[in-house]
């Protein structure tokens, strides 16, 4: 008979967590699985899923006035937030239930509270202790709002899906992902929207042609954009906040939106109990079994500082499970992973940008196209679609692929296949096409825009 009552217990359940419990279970295992807040964990509750179905809502009052050179006449159509929010809620409780369900059939026991560590293999949860041959730390990311006069006015993505009554003016802070979706969602339900960041041009670490083409298009929908400025302080007065920024201008809103980053949520973990190392910003160090310097922990996910994707995070999960419990030396390959940003339009990129090809291949060619989208040739809207190849010179093959325009994240899931499987410029070269589409154009470039 084991000492211990499970052979993995997971310290939260949300893509990865539950992903590693699963298959762990699947493959035999006596696993627990703790959550002091909701399953599913972020992605499902406070970002993925909530925020593409808010994209969804932002999109149609555009598209309503897109219709009207299509032969569409009807009224100009009013937005109630309410109705989003509850829906909303109703779809993410159904998902809650879904997620309860995936662990009860694989008779993984649900505990409903925060862990902490009492030791390298003991787990409290309210006062009961339960020992474990494994732990994996699956606790992920929390928004962080920097300390200033009067942050405690702003909001972060964890409250903005439910606030009580729309607002007609927001500030959102920030230049990532969520900030830039953000500005998109309200700007398309019809708020006032500024979006402020400090540095000279948002979304750190894109392509630098997709930053640049994001700035023109994001500006052109009606976002007031202001770079190099941050927030000084907060005042609440009587007809809003008033929001001093360090450019010496003020802005008037109703709601203060803080999207500057995420930390690992490591609070109450316990982990001064156990010899766990982290990293200078914070995050969790592993191997690449995701083994912490404690030998009988693992952490995933998040909370290690990898690439803060939930795809990632469930192949994280599984890997981990098919090596500790499966028998199977399972590893991630971090290559080519594709992502997306769903501002308005959407981005989608995968490979290497501009800046990395150069450091690592030297000689590259680049292949650019812009035009309009043909809906748009039609409705009027101003809008430009982008689309960037790089590839090695030496070898030919694409390492880098990057768009802004209409579904360029579903365009993006198919050429990241291709650029996994090692696909050449010739390759693409030599697909015919799918007429008349966007994404044709990947396939049609033939001209560089410049090579060295």
């Amino acid at each position: 008979m084991s000492d211990f009552d499970y052979d993995l217990f997971v310290i939260g359940a949300g893509s990865g967590g539950v992903r590693a419990a699963r298959m762990a279970a699947g493959f035999g295992a006596r696993v627990a699985v703790a959550e002091d807040r909701y399953l599913g964990g972020t992605c499902v509750n406070v970002g993925c899923v909530p925020k593409k179905l808010y994209v969804y809502a932002s999109e149609f009052g555009k598209a309503f006035q897109d219709s009207r050179n299509f032969g569409w006449n009807g009224e100009p159509q009013r937005f109630d937030w309410s109705t989003l929010r509850d829906n909303k809620k109703t779809e993410i409780s159904r998902l809650n239930a879904i997620y309860r369900n995936l662990l009860s059939g694989v008779e993984a026991d649900i505990i409903d509270g925060r862990a902490s560590l009492v030791d390298a293999h003991t787990v409290a949860v309210d006062g009961q202790h339960y020992r474990a041959g494994k732990i994996l730390i699956a606790t992920g990311g929390w928004p962080h709002i920097p300390e200033f006069h009067g942050s405690e006015h702003a909001i972060t993505s964890n409250e903005v899906f439910d606030l009580p009554a729309f607002p007609e003016r927001i500030v959102i802070v920030g230049g990532g992902y969520i900030a830039v979706e953000f500005a998109g969602i309200f700007n398309g339900l019809g708020a006032q929207v500024s979006q402020l960041y400090r540095g000279p041009l948002f979304l750190r670490g894109f392509d630098p042609d997709i930053r640049a083409h994001a700035a023109q298009e994001i500006a052109k929908s009606g976002v007031d954009l202001r770079f190099e400025v941050n927030v000084e302080r907060i005042e609440r007065g009587p007809t809003g906040l008033q929001v001093q920024l360090t450019d010496g201008t003020t802005l008037e809103t109703d709601v203060v939106l803080y999207a500057t980053g995420r930390k690992p949520h490591l609070e109450g973990l316990g982990l001064d109990n156990v010899n766990i190392a982290l990293s200078e910003f914070g995050t969790i160090v592993v191997d690449e079994e995701y083994r912490t310097t404690e030998p009988s922990i693992f952490a995933l996910g998040d909370v290690i500082g990898g690439m803060e994707l939930t795809p990632v995070a469930l192949a994280e999960g599984m890997a981990f499970a098919r090596r500790q419990f499966g028998s199977t030396d399972a590893q991630v390959d971090y290559d080519f992973i594709p992502t997306a940003v769903f501002c308005q339009p959407n981005i989608g990129t995968v490979g290497f940008t501009e800046e990395e090809a150069r450091a690592k291949f030297g000689h590259i060619r680049l292949f650019k196209s812009t035009f309009r989208p043909m809906k748009h040739t039609i409705s009027g809207r101003d809008e430009k679609t982008f689309m960037k190849l790089i590839v090695d010179k030496a070898s030919d093959r694409v390492v880098g692929v990057h768009m802004m325009g209409p579904d360029a994240g579903e365009i993006m899931q198919g050429i990241a296949i291709a650029l996994r499987a090692g696909a050449t410029k010739a390759t693409f070269d030599s697909t015919i096409g799918i007429h008349p589409t966007a994404a044709e154009e990947f396939v049609t470039m033939r001209e560089p825009w410049t090579e060295d």
